[in-house]
């Protein structure tokens, strides 16, 4: 028996474009799709009643010219918030921040494989010292990825000194970007929130930080933005990663996330891969999508 292949948004909206006109179905088909893709309900009626105008508007009955509305229609709401990674200062830092789970420890190490590609020399800091195994994990990837590793100098050490000793290994070897990975869970939340209080304060007096990236896995949907709101709330988040972005089944939840935290995603994990992380630019993400 043949194996099905998986749903996507671009098969589904492939199909749909290549009729000869639009008619009801068409209409149904779309909306069907976004909802199926993610997008969430309000977001779709939006989607949706905008291009209903503008193809009374232009009189059109043509597929192809809705498929380049549509197209036009996500690409202005992707790129109102602008998705340009801030690493600028010397060193930068870049706090990482995620619950547990999420795939923040693989990230780090694909985040400095991406900018290694860019010949940007990275230090990583292992301040999440809760957990022993995040420690070993994230020297693997650093390692893997041609990164300097900061680890903790004892087992359980404060996070905020491993943090303050990756900074101060950054200035010392005129390391370009210093990566620190951050806890994903304490007993309580607001235990959680004080640490990253702290860690931000303790690098704060020797260098700004850059960003706070938060890490969301996007095969859960809503449920891991609720899970992440703490972060939002208290963190200073400054950028979204998503990674699990595998296929296109999840495209909706790449806006709707944006759209609901007022937080630009700066980069999109789209496989296993240590080179399977990338910049999120709105052009290329919407171009792969609705062709």
């Amino acid at each position: 028996m043949a194996e099905r292949t998986p749903w996507s948004l671009s098969g589904a909206l492939r199909g749909m474009f290549a009729k000869r006109t639009i008619d009801q179905d068409t209409w149904d088909d779309l909306e069907t799709a976004l909802i199926t893709g993610d997008f969430g309900i309000d977001v779709t009626d939006e989607i949706v009643g905008d291009l209903r105008s503008k193809v009374a508007r232009y009189n059109t009955t043509d597929p192809k010219d809705l498929q380049r509305m549509l197209r036009e229609t996500l690409e202005e709401r992707f790129s109102k918030l602008d998705s340009t990674l801030k690493l600028t200062e010397r060193p930068a830092i870049v706090l990482v921040v995620g619950v547990n789970g999420v795939g923040k420890t693989t990230t780090i190490g694909k985040f400095a494989k991406f900018l290694a590609n860019y010949n940007r020399t990275v230090v990583v800091g292992a301040a999440d010292t809760f957990r022993a195994a995040a420690v070993e994990q994230v020297a693997t990837w650093a390692e893997r990825a041609g990164a300097h590793i900061v680890r903790p100098q004892q087992e359980g050490q404060d996070p905020a000194s491993v943090a303050f000793q990756t900074v101060d290994y950054a200035k010392r070897n005129n390391i370009e970007i210093a990566i620190i990975d951050t806890a994903g869970r304490l007993q309580t939340k607001g235990g959680l929130m004080d640490e990253l209080t702290k860690i931000r304060r303790v690098i704060e007096k020797q260098a700004p930080v850059s960003e706070v990236l938060l890490v969301l896995d996007a095969t859960t949907g809503q449920n891991g933005l609720l899970q992440a709101e703490a972060f939002i709330e208290h963190a200073g988040v400054t950028g979204l990663v998503l990674t699990k972005l595998d296929g296109s089944a999840k495209a909706g939840f790449v806006l709707a996330v944006q759209e609901r935290t007022g937080i630009p995603i700066k980069l999109i994990g789209q496989g296993e891969g240590i080179n399977d992380l990338t910049g999120f630019t709105p052009h290329v993400f919407v171009q792969n999508l609705i062709g």
